[in-house]
Protein backbone atom coordinates (compact mmCIF):
# COMPACT_ATOMS: atom_id res chain seq x y z
CA UNK A 1 0.00 0.00 0.00
CA UNK A 2 1.49 3.64 -1.12
CA UNK A 3 1.47 6.37 1.28
CA UNK A 4 -1.02 8.17 -0.30
CA UNK A 5 -3.54 4.97 -0.30
CA UNK A 6 -2.91 4.22 3.57
CA UNK A 7 -3.57 8.44 4.25
CA UNK A 8 -7.49 7.46 2.20
CA UNK A 9 -7.66 4.22 4.00
CA UNK A 10 -7.21 6.03 7.42
CA UNK A 11 -9.49 8.82 6.43
CA UNK A 12 -12.26 6.50 5.61
CA UNK A 13 -11.72 4.75 8.64
CA UNK A 14 -12.04 8.13 10.76
CA UNK A 15 -15.17 8.80 8.43
CA UNK A 16 -17.06 5.61 9.08
CA UNK A 17 -17.22 6.40 12.88
CA UNK A 18 -19.73 9.72 12.34
CA UNK A 19 -17.33 11.06 14.91
CA UNK A 20 -14.84 12.35 13.36
CA UNK A 21 -13.79 16.36 13.05
CA UNK A 22 -11.60 18.64 11.14
CA UNK A 23 -8.74 17.86 13.82
CA UNK A 24 -9.03 13.90 13.87
CA UNK A 25 -7.20 13.85 10.25
CA UNK A 26 -4.30 16.46 10.95
CA UNK A 27 -1.84 13.64 12.55
CA UNK A 28 -2.29 11.67 9.38
CA UNK A 29 -2.09 15.21 7.15
CA UNK A 30 1.34 15.72 8.75
CA UNK A 31 2.83 12.39 7.93
CA UNK A 32 1.88 12.17 4.71
CA UNK A 33 3.55 15.33 4.32
CA UNK A 34 6.59 14.29 6.66
CA UNK A 35 6.44 11.34 4.01
CA UNK A 36 7.63 13.45 1.02
CA UNK A 37 10.93 14.94 1.69
CA UNK A 38 13.76 13.99 3.86
CA UNK A 39 14.23 16.29 6.91
CA UNK A 40 11.31 17.94 6.86
CA UNK A 41 10.12 19.21 10.47
CA UNK A 42 5.58 19.45 10.31
CA UNK A 43 4.29 20.31 13.07
CA UNK A 44 0.07 19.96 13.86
CA UNK A 45 0.09 23.87 16.14
CA UNK A 46 -3.05 23.69 18.37
CA UNK A 47 -1.49 26.29 20.32
CA UNK A 48 -0.98 28.73 17.64
CA UNK A 49 -4.06 27.93 16.31
CA UNK A 50 -6.16 29.10 18.50
CA UNK A 51 -4.89 32.36 18.61
CA UNK A 52 -5.30 32.47 14.65
CA UNK A 53 -2.69 30.98 13.21
CA UNK A 54 -2.62 27.89 10.45
CA UNK A 55 -3.07 24.44 11.82
CA UNK A 56 -0.04 23.46 10.29
CA UNK A 57 3.79 23.98 10.22
CA UNK A 58 6.18 23.29 7.61
CA UNK A 59 9.67 23.73 7.82
CA UNK A 60 13.56 22.56 7.12
CA UNK A 61 15.81 22.76 9.65
CA UNK A 62 15.30 26.55 11.44
CA UNK A 63 13.51 27.58 7.99
CA UNK A 64 10.00 27.90 7.23
CA UNK A 65 8.94 26.56 3.88
CA UNK A 66 4.82 26.98 4.07
CA UNK A 67 1.89 26.42 6.38
CA UNK A 68 -1.24 24.41 5.59
CA UNK A 69 -4.66 25.54 6.51
CA UNK A 70 -7.02 22.29 6.64
CA UNK A 71 -10.93 22.25 7.44
CA UNK A 72 -13.07 19.48 7.52
CA UNK A 73 -13.67 16.84 5.39
CA UNK A 74 -16.50 17.66 2.68
CA UNK A 75 -15.56 21.25 3.40
CA UNK A 76 -16.69 23.89 0.58
CA UNK A 77 -12.94 25.21 -0.46
CA UNK A 78 -14.33 27.74 -2.36
CA UNK A 79 -17.01 29.86 -0.08
CA UNK A 80 -14.26 29.14 2.53
CA UNK A 81 -11.43 30.64 0.66
CA UNK A 82 -13.52 34.32 0.62
CA UNK A 83 -14.00 34.29 4.04
CA UNK A 84 -11.72 36.84 6.58
CA UNK A 85 -9.86 34.45 7.85
CA UNK A 86 -8.08 33.03 4.81
CA UNK A 87 -7.84 36.40 2.78
CA UNK A 88 -5.29 37.74 5.56
CA UNK A 89 -3.55 34.23 5.49
CA UNK A 90 -3.18 34.74 1.88
CA UNK A 91 -1.93 38.41 2.36
CA UNK A 92 0.45 38.01 5.20
CA UNK A 93 2.09 34.33 3.69
CA UNK A 94 4.47 33.62 0.84
CA UNK A 95 3.49 29.95 0.90
CA UNK A 96 0.16 28.52 1.78
CA UNK A 97 -1.87 24.99 1.35
CA UNK A 98 -5.87 24.73 1.81
CA UNK A 99 -7.24 21.75 2.04
CA UNK A 100 -10.38 19.64 3.33
CA UNK A 101 -8.06 16.55 3.45
CA UNK A 102 -9.04 15.48 -0.07
CA UNK A 103 -8.40 18.66 -2.34
CA UNK A 104 -5.51 20.47 -1.54
CA UNK A 105 -5.42 24.38 -3.22
CA UNK A 106 -1.68 26.08 -3.04
CA UNK A 107 -0.75 29.94 -2.85
CA UNK A 108 2.03 31.83 -3.31
CA UNK A 109 2.47 35.39 -2.29
CA UNK A 110 -1.69 35.49 -1.75
CA UNK A 111 -2.01 34.19 -5.48
CA UNK A 112 -3.80 30.48 -6.40
CA UNK A 113 -1.40 28.25 -7.99
CA UNK A 114 -3.44 25.63 -8.78
CA UNK A 115 -5.59 22.63 -6.75
CA UNK A 116 -5.72 18.82 -7.33
CA UNK A 117 -7.98 16.62 -5.94
CA UNK A 118 -6.92 12.92 -4.03
CA UNK A 119 -10.83 11.30 -4.22
CA UNK A 120 -14.20 11.81 -5.12
CA UNK A 121 -17.01 11.04 -2.31
CA UNK A 122 -20.42 9.36 -2.36
CA UNK A 123 -22.73 8.43 0.25
CA UNK A 124 -19.98 8.89 2.77
CA UNK A 125 -17.04 6.07 0.76
CA UNK A 126 -14.28 8.02 -0.80
CA UNK A 127 -13.40 6.62 -4.47
CA UNK A 128 -9.27 7.43 -5.33
CA UNK A 129 -8.98 9.20 -8.49
CA UNK A 130 -5.31 8.09 -9.75
CA UNK A 131 -4.80 10.64 -11.29
CA UNK A 132 -6.12 13.05 -9.06
CA UNK A 133 -3.41 11.02 -6.23
CA UNK A 134 -0.64 12.12 -8.66
CA UNK A 135 -1.57 15.93 -9.07
CA UNK A 136 -1.62 16.14 -5.43
CA UNK A 137 1.57 14.30 -4.97
CA UNK A 138 2.90 17.06 -7.43
CA UNK A 139 1.32 20.22 -5.74
CA UNK A 140 2.74 18.84 -2.47
CA UNK A 141 5.85 18.21 -3.33
CA UNK A 142 6.10 21.84 -5.26
CA UNK A 143 5.03 23.50 -1.98
CA UNK A 144 7.94 22.07 -0.03
CA UNK A 145 10.23 23.23 -2.71
CA UNK A 146 8.86 26.66 -2.86
CA UNK A 147 11.21 28.97 -2.50
CA UNK A 148 10.02 32.54 -1.16
CA UNK A 149 9.08 35.17 -4.18
CA UNK A 150 11.66 38.08 -4.38
CA UNK A 151 10.47 41.03 -3.38
CA UNK A 152 9.68 43.36 -6.81
CA UNK A 153 9.07 47.06 -5.85
CA UNK A 154 9.36 48.85 -2.74
CA UNK A 155 5.76 49.31 -2.63
CA UNK A 156 5.84 45.55 -3.02
CA UNK A 157 7.88 45.57 0.33
CA UNK A 158 5.87 48.04 1.95
CA UNK A 159 2.32 46.14 1.26
CA UNK A 160 3.74 42.69 2.47
CA UNK A 161 5.60 43.77 5.55
CA UNK A 162 1.80 45.89 6.45
CA UNK A 163 0.09 42.52 5.99
CA UNK A 164 2.36 40.36 8.25
CA UNK A 165 2.56 43.17 10.49
CA UNK A 166 -1.57 44.00 11.23
CA UNK A 167 -1.63 39.94 11.49
CA UNK A 168 1.00 39.88 14.30
CA UNK A 169 -1.32 42.66 15.59
CA UNK A 170 -4.29 39.59 15.43
CA UNK A 171 -1.78 37.14 16.66
CA UNK A 172 -0.93 39.82 19.94
CA UNK A 173 -4.02 41.01 20.50
CA UNK A 174 -5.54 36.98 20.87
CA UNK A 175 -2.60 36.10 22.82
CA UNK A 176 -3.03 38.45 24.94
CA UNK A 177 -6.29 37.96 25.82
CA UNK A 178 -6.00 34.10 26.35
CA UNK A 179 -2.71 34.13 28.65
CA UNK A 180 -3.69 35.16 31.99
CA UNK A 181 -2.76 38.09 34.38
CA UNK A 182 0.55 36.11 34.63
CA UNK A 183 2.00 35.79 30.85
CA UNK A 184 4.82 37.42 28.99
CA UNK A 185 2.46 39.88 27.18
CA UNK A 186 0.66 41.20 30.36
CA UNK A 187 4.55 41.28 31.92
CA UNK A 188 5.65 43.34 29.16
CA UNK A 189 2.34 45.42 29.28
CA UNK A 190 2.69 46.43 32.40
CA UNK A 191 6.25 47.31 31.93
CA UNK A 192 5.42 49.80 29.01
CA UNK A 193 2.30 51.23 30.81
CA UNK A 194 4.71 52.40 34.06
CA UNK A 195 7.64 53.20 32.19
CA UNK A 196 6.30 54.56 29.08
CA UNK A 197 3.04 55.23 28.20
CA UNK A 198 0.65 55.09 31.64
CA UNK A 199 -2.56 55.23 29.77
CA UNK A 200 -1.60 52.81 27.09
CA UNK A 201 -4.56 50.28 26.36
CA UNK A 202 -3.96 46.37 25.06
CA UNK A 203 -5.42 47.24 21.47
CA UNK A 204 -2.15 50.21 21.19
CA UNK A 205 -0.01 47.99 22.80
CA UNK A 206 -0.67 45.29 20.26
CA UNK A 207 -0.12 48.05 17.58
CA UNK A 208 3.25 49.36 19.41
CA UNK A 209 4.74 46.03 19.67
CA UNK A 210 3.73 44.82 16.49
CA UNK A 211 5.14 48.10 14.64
CA UNK A 212 8.44 47.49 16.82
CA UNK A 213 9.18 44.38 15.47
CA UNK A 214 8.24 45.12 12.11
CA UNK A 215 10.36 48.59 11.92
CA UNK A 216 13.33 46.96 14.02
CA UNK A 217 13.36 43.94 11.18
CA UNK A 218 13.35 46.46 8.70
CA UNK A 219 15.94 48.36 10.14
CA UNK A 220 18.25 45.75 11.40
CA UNK A 221 18.25 44.61 7.14
CA UNK A 222 19.18 47.39 5.93
CA UNK A 223 22.48 47.46 8.04
CA UNK A 224 23.82 44.36 6.66
CA UNK A 225 24.83 42.43 4.00
CA UNK A 226 24.44 39.30 5.28
CA UNK A 227 20.96 37.82 4.29
CA UNK A 228 22.06 33.95 5.32
CA UNK A 229 23.02 35.38 8.99
CA UNK A 230 19.85 37.31 9.51
CA UNK A 231 17.13 36.44 11.85
CA UNK A 232 14.99 37.40 14.43
CA UNK A 233 18.09 36.60 17.11
CA UNK A 234 20.84 38.05 15.26
CA UNK A 235 18.65 41.48 14.44
CA UNK A 236 19.54 43.45 17.62
CA UNK A 237 23.35 42.92 16.86
CA UNK A 238 22.14 45.33 13.44
CA UNK A 239 20.67 48.03 14.76
CA UNK A 240 21.84 51.29 14.81
CA UNK A 241 23.99 51.84 18.22
CA UNK A 242 23.21 55.49 17.85
CA UNK A 243 19.79 53.93 18.88
CA UNK A 244 19.90 52.50 21.97
CA UNK A 245 16.46 52.90 23.01
CA UNK A 246 15.19 50.37 19.94
CA UNK A 247 18.02 48.38 20.53
CA UNK A 248 16.84 47.42 23.76
CA UNK A 249 13.15 47.52 23.30
CA UNK A 250 13.56 45.31 20.24
CA UNK A 251 15.57 42.27 21.83
CA UNK A 252 12.75 42.91 25.20
CA UNK A 253 10.10 42.37 22.59
CA UNK A 254 11.37 40.09 19.68
CA UNK A 255 14.26 38.37 21.31
CA UNK A 256 14.87 34.86 22.31
CA UNK A 257 11.70 34.37 24.98
CA UNK A 258 8.96 35.88 22.55
CA UNK A 259 5.77 33.86 22.28
CA UNK A 260 5.79 31.00 20.19
CA UNK A 261 2.59 31.56 19.18
CA UNK A 262 3.85 35.08 17.91
CA UNK A 263 7.43 34.14 16.74
CA UNK A 264 6.62 32.21 13.66
CA UNK A 265 4.88 34.89 11.76
CA UNK A 266 8.17 37.22 13.00
CA UNK A 267 10.23 34.20 11.45
CA UNK A 268 7.53 34.77 8.21
CA UNK A 269 8.89 38.74 8.30
CA UNK A 270 12.37 37.36 8.46
CA UNK A 271 11.77 34.70 5.39
CA UNK A 272 10.67 37.83 3.44
CA UNK A 273 13.23 40.07 4.30
CA UNK A 274 16.13 38.53 3.64
CA UNK A 275 14.98 37.90 0.01
CA UNK A 276 15.57 41.80 -0.51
Amino acid sequence: MTTFQSYLANIQKALDTKKATEHTYRADLTMLIDSLQPGLTVINEPKRSEVGAPDISVASGNVPLGHVETKDVGTSLSKEENKAQLKRYRSALTNLVFTDYLEFRWYVNGEFVRKASLASRLNGKLKSDEEGVAEVEGLLRAFLRQVTPTVGTPKDLAEKMAAIAREIRILIINTFEQEGERGQLHTQFEAFRRTLIPELGPSDFADMYAQTIAYGLFAARAMTDDPEGFSRWTATQYLPRTNPFLRNLFHDIAGPDLDDRVAWLVDELVKLLKTC
